[in-house]
């Protein structure tokens, strides 16, 4: 199919665009490590996203890498040494992710019974 005749269908809305880049299980859990503990080697992003596999964390390093969230930096020694950090494009969308675990909080209360009336003051590094 040439470009003339692509249908708006064939092309992502905004929403669902941000929604390819951070959707999934481990993505978001992914960006959380590295914006609050910075460049971290693969190993220790592996620690910290518990119940993640290797296979899947290459693969969900690999899709934020390829849509510039993340950098990874390879050094050429032995044994090998791979760190990963949120680049400028990922550090754009730390707020809105503050904000949906701001949203999860309040309204996994409300959901399991508890609808107290208690000000939350919280930040996403209280939840991981």
């Amino acid at each position: 199919m040439d470009e003339s005749t692509t249908t708006k269908k064939d092309t992502l809305t905004p929403f669902d665009y941000t929604l390819s880049v951070i959707g999934g299980k481990w993505k978001m859990k992914i960006m959380y490590q590295l914006a609050f503990h910075g460049v971290t080697r693969y190993g220790e992003l592996k620690r910290r996203v518990s119940g993640i596999t290797y296979k899947v964390l290459t693969a969900q390093l690999s899709d934020l890498e390829s849509e510039g969230v993340i950098q990874r930096v390879e050094y050429d020694q032995s044994p090998p040494k791979v760190e990963y950090s949120l680049t400028s494009r990922g550090q754009s969308l730390m707020p809105i992710l503050e904000e949906i675990c701001k949203w999860g909080v309040h309204n996994v209360e409300e959901s399991q019974g508890n609808k107290g009336d208690k000000p939350y003051t919280i930040t996403v590094r209280d939840y991981l």
